[in-house]
């Protein structure tokens, strides 16, 4: 007889009297049970350490990375005093109307994301940009209403000269502090007439254009004026040679305050939905070797009025 501990088997004598042919445990009873509790143990401790910190380090994760939307936008829109006041409430309430418009809403939906980025600003002369509602990611239509509603708080105002061209750096300035990424970005400038001041019109785009930033026009003609040193019979032309650019570009032309909502409307989908106006084929317009004379007309229009006054 020894002192050694028995071994369990898993054996055992059937009906029939003849031993089952299982495998011995060789470990102790006692030694196997401890080993038992503490597998199980352990495997709940990892258990509830993946429900306290996972969730947590995914949260951080999102946290640092920023929402993507299909396109961001900034509407850039003239409040020169060659517009009166009623086409500047005119324009207000045509971009509010247009934003949430179904038309608008379904281009949005229709993106990889469902989702923009939005951001409006006002411009004038060299010294006069400024932002009035910033960045707003749209994806529904409460997001579009909340935008619209900002819009309307901001007071109407005015302000001197047309610097087209540095009205293009400051709203390409902006896309540097957007919150989210974009897979487009876009300026949707708007004005009534050629810049005379400031950065020429094709220097500021060509800047623009070579950021990846795709620029469209809305040249405005929405009430004629004779005499007027500002205004243009071709402004379409202008911004066409002088002003847009980038891969897809194009202008859609205003004539008369009646055809304004639904330019801007029409304009909207169009940038939104990345398609050409009807008609028209997607086109690439580069970045010049030279600047056109035709684009320094308004320049030389303001030139002119200074000479006149001065006589």
């Amino acid at each position: 007889m020894t002192d050694r501990p028995e071994r369990q088997t898993l054996g055992g004598i059937g009906n029939n009297g003849v031993k089952q042919a299982h495998a011995p445990i060789t470990q102790p009873c006692g030694r196997q049970t401890v080993r038992g509790r503490l597998q199980r143990v352990l495997s709940l401790l990892s258990v509830l350490g993946f429900l306290t910190f996972g969730p947590s380090v995914s949260l951080a994760t999102a946290q640092t990375t920023p929402e993507e939307v299909d396109v961001a936008l900034v509407l850039a829109v003239d409040i020169s005093y060659s517009m009166d006041m009623d086409e500047l409430a005119l324009q207000r309430s045509g971009y509010r109307a247009a934003i949430t418009s179904n038309e608008v809403m379904q281009a949005i939906a229709s993106g990889l994301t469902g989702k923009i980025a939005i951001l409006y600003l006002e411009w004038a002369g060299s010294e006069s940009q400024a932002v009035l509602v910033d960045w707003h990611v749209i994806g529904s239509p409460e997001d579009a209403a909340n935008f619209a509603a900002a819009l309307a708080e901001t007071p109407v105002r005015r302000a001197y000269r047309t610097a087209i061209g540095d009205a293009l750096l400051y709203s390409a300035a902006q896309f540097d502090r957007m919150p989210v990424t974009a897979m487009k970005r876009v300026i949707d400038v708007s004005g009534d007439g050629p810049n005379n001041q400031g950065t020429f019109a094709p220097v500021a785009r060509d800047e623009v254009i070579a950021r990846g930033i795709v620029i469209n026009g809305l040249p405005l003609q929405l009430k004629l004026r004779s005499g007027s040193w500002s205004d243009m019979d071709n402004l379409d032309v202008y911004y066409e040679t002088c002003v847009i650019g980038g891969p897809g570009a194009f202008v859609v032309p205003v004539r008369g305050a009646d055809r304004f909502a639904e330019a801007i409307r029409r304009k909207l989908v169009l940038e939104i939905a990345g398609l050409p106006p009807a008609g028209e084929t997607a086109r690439v317009i580069r970045a010049a070797t030279g600047i056109d004379p035709f684009c320094l007309e308004g320049e030389r229009r303001w030139q002119m009025r200074n000479r006149y006054e001065d006589q």
